[in-house]
């Protein structure tokens, strides 16, 4: 059985890669994604794979969230009453979630490779989130279709390469190794777009689109499958040569959304970091 319908697939190539749309899908009670295999799964996953919190956090985080100190294993098998938040990281480690995630994938790459050529560093996370819990406003750097599998959460999303949402300068000191966390205020809040996502629906995140999550009133498991493009690494690329030009004194132009190809400036950064600059 196939995932995502013919007229999902058709909604999602006429809006990929650049606008936010809702799709359906059939992936259902997958037992891969059942809370006892999760946390089996969250037990046996190196620990840099791990993020794990309270979920009662802010919009606007300064810093990462301190620890629960609860177990992983017990943070998702309580998820319901843990008062939690987990983050699951590149669970294709999995030889059996990296099949979900190719299977997954498969379905659609006809659709991404018509618009931003091969498809690059596929990975999957998943999260586990309790009862009214909260994703703090942050992006992400992959093409991103987040399928709720169980419960409901509110996603609000914001434009993509706007700098009244992510100013230039915290993209550049993210793709330099720094965090992609951004300053909240509720000015900001009337530019957003929410998305109510049920279990049964999913959502596409463009590349870099600031968003913040509030969880439902039950508990929630989400599967979120990413890739990378050439043209979501060069633009990547062209932010962190920029933030070698603001270090010289220069402000530069910011990068172009798709489909610019941003080239010359991640060419740039490219040898630079080849020759270790």
């Amino acid at each position: 059985m196939t995932v995502f319908s013919p007229a999902d697939r058709e909604t999602f190539a006429a809006n990929y890669p650049e606008v936010p749309h809702k799709l359906t899908h059939r992936l259902g009670a997958h037992p891969l994604l059942e809370i006892e295999a999760l946390a089996g799964l969250a037990e046996s996953l190196p620990s840099e794979s791990i993020e794990y919190n309270a979920s009662d956090q802010p919009l606007g985080l300064d810093g990462k969230p301190d620890p629960t100190g609860m177990p992983i294993g017990e943070t998702i098998r309580n998820i319901g009453q843990s008062g939690s938040w987990a983050a699951l990281k590149n669970v294709e480690q999995d030889p059996a979630y990296a099949a979900l995630l190719a299977d997954l994938l498969a379905e659609i790459r006809p659709e991404i490779e018509a618009k931003t050529g091969a498809m690059l560093k596929a990975q999957a996370f998943i999260f586990i989130t309790s009862p009214g819990g909260v994703t703090p406003y942050h992006f992400d750097p992959e093409h991103n279709i987040l399928l709720q599998v169980r419960g409901s959460k509110v996603m609000t999303q914001f434009p993509a390469g706007d700098p009244r949402f992510a100013p230039d300068e915290v993209h550049e000191t993210y793709h330099t190794g720094g965090a992609r966390e951004l300053k909240w205020s509720e000015e900001l809040a009337a530019s957003g777009t929410e998305f109510a996502i049920q279990a049964g629906e999913a959502l596409f995140v463009p590349v870099m689109a600031p968003h913040f999550v509030r969880n439902g009133p039950e508990s929630s498991v989400s599967l979120s499958i990413t890739w990378r493009s050439d043209w979501s690494f060069a633009e990547a690329d062209a932010r962190a040569f920029n933030g070698t030009l603001r270090r010289m004194g220069i402000k530069p132009r910011a990068p172009g959304r798709w489909p610019s190809g941003n080239r010359a400036k991640a060419l740039g950064w490219r040898l630079l970091r080849r020759i270790g600059a």
